[in-house]
């Protein structure tokens, strides 16, 4: 008995040891299941929306039949994505027993659908006048209206470095559209550019969407939310509104003509439409889990790679002070996410990253 007691207290004494392992082990848990979900949202991200830039160039810019017919009606587009998304975030919601009761006030989830809905719709319009390789740079950008917004409606602080990076990304974004290249190659592109137009809507697209994508991430942090239940109510919201715009403009019994005369152009916009929901659920999920500013940074890759596919389909040149523009914005990119990552590591007051969103607070 006095041998077991001398084992048992042996074996309690190097306790901290034993508990530090595991406290290591526990970490080293987190760390791959914060990887994982990283992995998650960056190639769900990625694999959606890349396909979903090239089907909106693709329905936009290059005309249908033999007529060479182009489609002209955007809020179609939004309305035909939002509400294969609220079919299936209700099927979601009801599949997994969960109540479609709203969590937040419904004026809140009206916000978010009509700055999504002005978002999606410049993006659409803007491709009447610039190119999708300009339009995506131009997107790159996002950082300084999430900046903008995250300041006033998240009373978020930000430092010089991020202030600075900002307008590095801005002047490589004027470069590459104040210089492109001097003849476009696509059959597509006559009579159809307009830089004051594109950049006008472009800069109403970043203004909305950061207010999107920041109001989001007030709601997840002020409210007990599923994504689920914010994709149902916000998308609900913006069917109602695209389709009374589209009657308002009596644009949708020509849209609905238009797809009977171009199948091809239906079964694009179905395409479309699912890659949008799927990207949505994706986008959510990134919000929810690692905030509106991280989101923007996710981004950077999936722009890049559609610049490139896009200048490989659409036959788009490129100039020189476009490539140096472009390298400009990448490049500060890139290393403003690796100078971001080198503190988090050492932190202790933080929580980890991939831990689940600040406590509700409805202030």
């Amino acid at each position: 008995m006095a041998d077991a007691a001398g084992v048992t207290a042996a074996a309690a004494a190097p306790g901290l040891p034993v508990a530090s392992g595991r406290e290591r082990d526990k970490e080293k848990d987190e760390r791959r299941r914060w990887a994982a979900r990283c992995s998650f949202a960056v190639l769900g991200i990625m694999s959606t929306l890349l396909v979903y830039g090239v089907l909106q160039e693709k329905i936009m810019r290059i005309p249908y039949g033999v007529e060479k017919e182009f489609f002209r009606y955007s809020l179609f587009l939004v309305f035909c994505n939002r509400i294969t998304t609220s079919m299936v975030s209700a099927m979601v919601l009801l599949g997994s027993k969960k109540s479609l009761d709203p969590v937040a006030p419904l004026h809140k989830y009206g916000v978010v659908s009509i700055s999504n809905i002005l978002t999606t719709t410049c993006q659409y319009e803007a491709l009447k006048y610039v190119s999708f390789p300009v339009q995506t740079l131009a997107k790159c950008a996002k950082m300084i209206p999430v900046m903008i917004w995250g300041t006033i409606i998240m009373r978020k602080k930000y430092g010089g470095k991020d202030y600075f990076f900002a307008v590095i990304v801005t002047l490589g974004c004027s470069l590459f559209i104040l210089y492109p290249a001097s003849m476009d190659v696509s059959p597509f592109n006559k009579g159809r550019e307009s830089t004051i137009w594109g950049v006008s809507l472009m800069l109403g697209y970043l203004g909305f969407d950061g207010f999107t994508s920041t109001f989001q991430d007030k709601l997840f942090k002020g409210y007990d939310m599923e994504i689920h239940n914010q994709i149902f109510y916000t998308t609900m919201c913006s069917c109602v509104l695209s389709l009374s715009g589209l009657i308002l403009q009596n644009h949708l019994i020509p849209a609905v003509d238009f797809m009977f005369r171009h199948p091809d152009c239906f079964t694009d916009v179905v395409i479309l439409s699912s890659v949008a929901t799927a990207s949505q659920f994706f986008i959510s999920y990134t919000i929810r889990t690692f905030g509106a500013l991280t989101f923007a940074t996710i981004m950077t890759t999936r722009q890049l790679v559609s610049i490139l596919l896009s200048c490989v389909w659409f036959v788009h040149p490129l100039s020189w002070m476009q490539w140096v523009g472009a390298a400009i914005v990448f490049g500060a990119l890139y290393t403003k996410s690796f100078l971001r990552s080198k503190p988090q590591k050492p932190a202790v007051t933080s929580p980890p990253r991939g831990s689940s969103p600040n406590p509700p607070n409805n202030s």
